[in-house]
C-alpha cells in the first residue's frame, strides 16, 4: 500500500492531521493506530473514565509504569496513556486548558519562531467550537466542541466559594484574558447535535465524522507500528504488526509520528534514530545519531489531598450513592445530562505560591470523589479530593528503550523532584490547598481529612508528598523542537537528520505549558497540517 502520508498514532494530534490533510481530496493518508476505534460506550460516557484510567484491566489504555523514582521514595510511578483513536483525549478528564500566553512566547524566544502566543492563537481558535460563542480569544466553528459543564455538583461550587473566602479571585474562563483564579473548567464535550453530553475526543471531533466517507483516508486500527522504513537517509514508510500478521505501508511524501511523548521517541530509537551508543548496545543499527531523542521529558508532578464526606451527592462506594448512580444512568440514557456527564475534576484553580510571581505556578483540580493512587486504591463511602500540581517543573527526565522488542514498553523516567525547587513549590502549593479545603464554604461536606491532620511541619509534609505524589498525566518534550544541536525536530517539525519524517504531538514541546496539554497538542497538529499542506503546494508549484 502506498499513500502520500503515513501517520503513526491516531491520538489528539493524529486525528487532527488525518482530518485536515484529507480535507484536500487529492491527498491520500494512511493512519496507523495501535488501539481500537474509540467509539465504545466507556469513552463516549464522560464518567466512564473511572473504568479506564486505573488500567486494571487495560481498557483503551497503555497503562505504562515509570522506572523507580528516587524523588518518590523509590516507587514506580503510573503513566496512563490513551490507546484508541482519540488517544489520551479518549480517557482524560476532558478539561480544555491552553496554558498561559507567556508559555508560547517562551517557546519562540527559545529558538522556535512561529510559536509565540499571537502566532498560535489562530490555531486554537480554528480548532474550537465554544458553547459561549466566538470572540477575540475563542472560536465557534471548529470541530472540537468546548462546553460548560452540564451538571456540576454543589460541592464543586462550594470549592470555588471556599477559595474566594481565602481571597483568591473567581475566574469564569481560564482561557480568557487572565488565567489566575478559581472556577469551573470548560470541557471537551458535545454541547449540541445528536452526541450532546458525550465526550468530544479528538477522534469524535475530527476523525469519526469523515472516516467512512473519504476514499483518500485509510485507517488501520489495532495495528502496531514497529519500525520506520528508511532508505538513503529518507523515511519511506512504516513496518507494522497486527497479531501474527506483519506488513509495510509506504509514504510518497512524508511519514509523520504522532505517538506522543513516550511512543514517538520509542519508535525513532527502534528505527535507529537516537543516542548512538544506547542503540548500538541494544544491537540496533544506527541511522542517525540524535542524542536528544527521548531526552527533555517533562511532566507535571501532582499531589492529592482528600476528605471523606457525609454527603453522598458525589461518586463513591455506598448504598445511598448506588441508588443515585442508577438514577443518573437513566437520566444519561434519556437526555445526556446528570452526574455521568462529569469530568470528575469539575473545579480548578491557577494560583501563585508567591504574590510577587508574574503568573500562576500551581494548578488545582477539585474532584468529586476520593481519588487515591489514580483510582486504583478504593475507599468506602464518599468524599472529595484536590490535586495540586507544579506548573513549570525544573526537573528533566527521559524515555529510553528497555529492549529492542517493539512491543515492549519504553523505560520512562520523569525524574520527579530531581530539582529541589519543584518540591519547594509543591510544599507551598499543598499548604495553600489545605487552607482552601478547610474554609467555611466546604464545612457541610467535610468529615475527615485522609492521611494528614492538623498543621504538619515541612518534614512531615515532605514525607507524605514523596510517598504519594505522581503524575497529573502531562508528559511532553522528548522530541523537542528548536534550532540548536540538541533539538530533535526543527520549528516546522521536520526531523533533524532524516528527510521525509516529521513528529507532530506533545513530544515536540520544548517546555511544558502552564496547564493541561490536550488543547495545546490539538493546536500543534492544526498548525502542522497547514505547514504540511503549504509545503506540498510549494513543492508542486516548483515541480511544475
Amino acid at each position: 500500500m502506498v499513500f502520500d502520508y503515513v501517520i503513526v498514532g491516531g491520538g489528539s494530534a493524529g486525528s487532527v492531521l488525518a482530518r485536515r490533510l484529507t480535507d484536500d481530496p487529492s491527498v491520500s493518508v494512511c493512519l496507523i493506530e495501535a488501539g481500537g476505534e474509540g467509539r465504545d460506550r466507556l469513552i463516549r460516557t464522560p464518567a466512564g473514565v473511572v473504568a479506564m484510567l486505573p488500567g486494571r484491566p487495560k481498557i483503551n489504555n497503555w497503562a505504562y509504569e515509570t522506572v523507580p523514582q528516587p524523588g518518590l521514595d523509590g516507587r514506580r510511578g503510573y503513566q496512563p496513556r490513551g490507546k484508541a483513536l482519540g488517544g489520551s483525549s479518549a480517557i482524560n478528564a476532558m478539561l480544555y486548558v491552553r496554558g498561559h500566553p507567556s508559555d508560547y512566547d517562551g517557546w519562540a524566544a527559545a529558538g522556535c519562531p512561529g510559536w509565540s502566543w499571537d502566532e498560535v492563537l489562530p490555531w486554537f481558535r480554528k480548532a474550537e467550537a465554544n458553547q459561549r460563542g466566538a470572540d477575540d480569544l475563542h472560536g465557534a466553528d471548529g470541530p472540537l466542541q468546548v462546553s460548560d459543564q452540564p451538571s456540576p455538583r454543589p460541592v464543586s461550587r462550594a470549592f470555588i466559594k471556599a477559595a474566594a473566602e481565602c481571597q483568591f479571585p473567581v475566574n469564569e474562563d481560564f482561557n480568557g484574558p487572565r488565567q489566575e483564579g478559581v472556577g469551573l473548567y470548560q470541557v471537551t464535550q458535545f454541547h449540541s447535535g445528536p452526541a450532546k453530553g458525550e465526550r468530544c475526543s479528538a477522534a469524535a471531533a475530527y476523525l469519526h465524522p469523515v472516516m467512512a466517507a473519504r476514499p483518500n483516508l485509510h485507517v488501520m486500527t489495532r495495528t502496531h507500528a514497529t519500525r520506520i522504513l528508511i532508505e538513503d537517509g529518507r523515511a519511506t514508510g512504516i513496518a507494522w504488526r497486527r497479531g501474527r500478521e506483519t506488513g509495510e505501508v509506504r509514504a510518497r511524501a512524508e511519514v509523520i509520528l504522532s505517538g506522543g511523548a513516550f511512543n514517538s521517541p520509542q519508535l525513532l530509537m527502534l528505527s535507529g534514530i537516537g543516542p548512538a551508543a544506547e542503540l548500538s548496545a541494544l544491537g540496533i543499527p544506527v541511522v542517525a545519531d540524535r542524542p536528544g531523542v527521548g531526552r527533555n521529558l517533562q511532566d507535571h508532578p501532582d499531589f492529592i489531598l482528600g476528605w471523606s464526606s457525609t454527603d453522598s451527592d458525589m461518586f463513591g462506594i455506598g448504598m445511598a450513592g448506588t441508588g443515585r448512580l442508577f438514577r443518573a444512568w437513566r437520566e444519561w440514557q434519556r437526555n445526556r445530562t446528570g452526574m455521568l456527564t462529569t469530568p470528575f475534576a469539575e473545579g480548578g484553580a491557577f494560583l501563585k505560591t508567591d504574590p510577587a510571581l508574574d503568573r500562576p505556578d500551581i494548578q488545582l483540580h477539585f474532584v468529586i470523589s476520593i481519588v487515591d493512587d489514580h483510582a486504583r486504591k478504593l475507599h468506602a463511602g464518599y468524599g472529595f479530593s484536590c490535586h495540586v500540581c507544579v506548573l513549570r517543573p525544573k526537573s528533566r527526565g527521559s524515555v529510553r528503550l528497555a529492549s529492542a522488542d517493539p512491543l515492549a514498553a519504553p523505560a520512562i523516567d520523569p525524574a520527579f523532584f530531581a530539582d529541589p525547587d519543584d518540591l519547594a513549590v509543591m510544599l507551598k502549593g499543598t499548604r495553600i490547598t489545605r487552607r482552601i479545603l478547610s474554609a467555611p464554604a466546604l464545612a457541610p461536606y467535610r468529615a475527615r481529612e485522609l492521611y494528614l491532620s492538623g498543621e504538619p511541619d515541612d518534614d512531615t509534609l515532605t514525607s507524605h508528598i514523596r510517598a504519594r505524589a505522581d503524575t497529573i498525566y502531562h508528559p511532553v518534550g522528548t522530541c523537542r523542537m528548536g534550532n540548536d544541536e540538541g533539538a530533535v525536530v526543527t520549528p516546522d517539525l521536520r526531523l533533524c537528520g532524516v528527510d521525509g519524517l516529521r513528529v507532530v504531538d506533545a513530544s515536540v514541546m520544548p517546555c511544558l505549558p502552564g496547564g493541561n496539554t490536550n488543547a495545546p497538542t490539538i493546536m500543534i497538529a492544526e498548525r502542522a497540517a497547514s505547514m504540511i499542506l503549504a509545503a506540498r503546494s510549494t513543492g508542486a508549484k516548483a515541480a511544475a
